[in-house]
């Protein structure tokens, strides 16, 4: 196999169209860290060189595995982690201030026993800090060497545009990456974040192309599904099959499979093929727990989707349609803030 390789955002840096992503490694996933080490190094000797990582996965145990995989082999690697969830008990320990994000910049390369950061990724927005402050912060970060890019993740458009903006009246460095849930099943970046990526030249690095295990194969309708393991038992509301958001996410996952049965390739071939196939993505971020997994993932990354494929996709799932909310950690407040969609009582009616 020959991983094929794409610029990431304008850097000039080439990164592998799969990305290794790192979250199920630790306490979350697989807590045997010798394993986990040999995955790492595995992918590698596959030709992955963008490994991405976060703070927050496995409460930094993901970034000490992350560390140990890469000794000797940093230079060949392109080093991604992401800062802004909670860290601990007490005040400012989260967030996209100047202050967090200068002291949890320090405790990442520590864990990740290395100099510097390739692209360090803002995980989420942060409507009590100012953009300015944000992006003020990375640039001296990149000033001081300790990063070399830094981008955003699971941004809307518009909050993108007003950084890009932002960086321009200001004569700072702009987020020169977006890391999205991209699927099958959550098209939804198709409609204004992919095409404005495009625009502002920015790179694009998707999350979740199995949609949390939906498109694995192994959720099937009119099987029984068990929501005390796995992912399911995080987050049963995603799989539980008596709502009427996870019937319609099977009944298209078996249409899916037919799709799949057709061309000869298994469903994750399909669904991880189907977001390299965007020229708005440059690379997709696979995140096995096994060996097993990895060797799966890998065995399809030559899978090339034709025009006739990927039109029956667009009538199963029409092109910017999300089949259920891909991000269940975060949500803009002008959704889950009542206060922003309704005016005052007295103020509702026309006359």
């Amino acid at each position: 196999m020959t991983m094929h390789y794409r610029i990431l955002g304008g850097t000039g840096i080439e990164v592998s169209a799969h990305c290794l992503g790192t979250m199920m490694f630790g306490a979350a996933g697989n807590s045997d860290h010798d394993e986990c080490v040999r995955i790492i190094h595995a992918a590698l000797d596959q030709g992955i060189n963008f490994v991405d990582t976060a703070d927050m996965y496995s409460a930094g145990e993901s970034e000490e595995i992350v560390g140990k995989a890469l000794r000797g082999r940093r230079d060949d690697i392109v080093l991604a982690t992401k800062v802004h969830f909670r860290m601990g008990e007490g005040p400012n320990r989260s967030g996209n201030s100047r202050r967090w994000i200068i002291k949890e910049v320090e405790e990442s390369l520590k864990r990740l026993q290395t100099d510097w950061i390739d692209l360090y990724q803002v995980h989420r927005p942060d409507h009590t800090t100012d953009i300015e402050e944000t992006l003020s912060t990375l640039t001296d970060l990149v000033h001081q060497g300790k990063i070399r890019a830094f981008g955003c993740s699971t941004f809307p458009a518009e909050e993108i545009v007003e950084a890009h903006h932002v960086a321009e009246r200001r004569g700072l460095m702009r987020f020169r990456t977006e890391q999205p849930p991209y699927s099958l099943l959550a098209r939804g970046i198709e409609t204004s974040v992919l095409p404005v990526c495009q625009r502002l030249g920015m790179g694009v690095l998707t999350w979740s192309p199995l949609a949390s295990g939906f498109l694995t194969g192994r959720y099937r309708k009119g099987q029984p599904i068990d929501l005390t393991t796995g992912r399911a038992a995080l987050t049963p509301a995603r799989f539980d099959p008596a709502l009427p958001v996870n019937v319609t996410k099977l009944n298209i996952v078996e249409q899916l499979m037919e799709v799949a049965d057709g061309i000869g390739c298994s469903l994750p071939d399909l669904a991880v093929a189907f977001t390299v196939a965007h020229p708005g993505v440059t690379s997709v971020i696979v995140g096995p727990r096994t060996m097993n997994q990895l060797e799966a993932l890998l065995k399809g990354a030559s899978l090339t989707l034709d025009d006739a494929t990927l039109d029956r996709i667009d009538e199963i799932v029409p092109p910017g349609t999300n089949t259920y909310h891909p991000d269940g950690v975060w949500r803009p407040l002008s959704l889950t803030d009542t206060a922003r969609r309704r005016r005052p009582l007295a103020d509702r009616s026309a006359a």
